[in-house]
């Protein structure tokens, strides 16, 4: 019983996943792609495995919570070089890169 309670709460997680993703366009998430390799990688390194900041693969984030990874995206972090991008992304947007972050995709 335990497992079923698990594996509905895992697919509601997805699905809040792909929503937040269907409401993307295709050319909305070339953007977001685009802005995670060259902005995001010009301080965390070329294949996001560190630099000026930390890495930010799938390995390094797999024990952050989401909404610890939300809100450092959102806010940022004062004084480092961790800029807020609150003013440019929207929820959707933050909330794909978080999982494309997380994804089985990246290293």
């Amino acid at each position: 019983m335990q497992h079923i309670g698990q594996a509905m709460l895992l697919t509601l997680l997805l699905s809040s996943f792909t929503a937040a993703w269907a409401e993307l366009s295709s050319q909305e998430v070339a953007t977001l792609r685009h802005l995670l390799y060259q902005d995001c990688g010009s301080c965390h390194g070329l294949h996001l495995t560190g630099g000026l900041g930390p890495a930010i693969t799938r390995t390094a984030l797999q024990s952050k919570p989401t909404d610890y990874l939300f809100t450092v995206i959102a806010k940022g972090i004062p004084g480092t070089p961790m800029p807020p991008w609150e003013s440019q992304l929207s929820k959707e947007e933050i909330q794909w890169l978080i999982t494309e972050l997380k994804g089985p995709h990246t290293p």
